[in-house]
């Protein structure tokens, strides 16, 4: 937990809290609450605190093998804060998305895909994509991790190409295969496509943020 591993640095550089927030520009009772897990940090005073504690916000959450900018770069990628990328409240408590507010990955090939599914959610990746006509996931056909993916088309008609074998989908119809077989999916209609792809486990960036949420106190190194 971010309090713990707060506290521990604190303690192990004999600050108290008082000075902890002369340092940081916070108050005590701001800190006493986030070490005791009670509230939340922004990714502004995660930086504060780490500067002050001499550590890098990777660090700072006890993570071993993510940099800031790392962290910086998948949060961006997610269109979320880091701060949001280790938030520990319930998923329920976050599940309103605006179709405004949807984080966008760069589009290409006539496809743009938008993650639906954002943190605190780790079990799963929800995403949408809106093809243009002729879009496609790529010129060619690709794998990511080993995990189970289901492709449900929205709008349109969209041909999925599952290895060798392709198949032609409609609005309603959908699809399952593992993300270990090469698959590539195009709109093949008249108009603009639309599709849903749920994926469990996360694959791609997802399942790179687990394993830097996986952490051990050092007394444990």
């Amino acid at each position: 937990m971010l309090g713990q591993r707060l506290k521990s640095l604190r303690l192990g550089r004999r600050l108290s809290l008082r000075e902890l927030a002369e340092l940081t520009g916070t108050s005590a009772s701001f800190i006493s609450q986030l070490e005791r897990g009670l509230t939340g940090a922004s990714t502004a005073s995660l930086n504060q605190m780490a500067s002050a504690l001499g550590v890098s916000v990777a660090m700072l959450r006890g993570l071993t093998g993510a940099s800031t900018a790392s962290l910086n770069q998948m949060a961006s990628a997610l269109g979320v804060s880091v701060a949001m990328l280790f938030e520990d409240s319930a998923a329920g408590q976050r599940g309103v998305l605006l179709r405004s507010e949807r984080p966008s990955l760069p589009p290409s090939d006539g496809c743009r895909k938008m993650l639906l599914s954002r943190p605190p959610l780790s079990d799963m990746e929800v995403y949408v994509g809106e093809f243009e006509i002729g879009g496609s996931t790529g010129p060619a056909l690709y794998t990511h991790g080993d995990a189970h993916e289901m492709l449900v088309v929205l709008r349109g008609i969209v041909e999925v190409s599952l290895g060798d074998v392709r198949h032609v989908l409609e609005e309603g119809d959908s699809i399952e295969y593992a993300t270990s077989t090469a698959h590539r999916s195009e709109n093949i209609g008249s108009g603009r496509a639309e599709v849903m792809w749920i994926i469990a486990p996360p694959t791609s960036v997802r399942a790179e943020l687990d394993q830097y949420r996986a952490w051990k106190p050092l007394a444990a190194r």
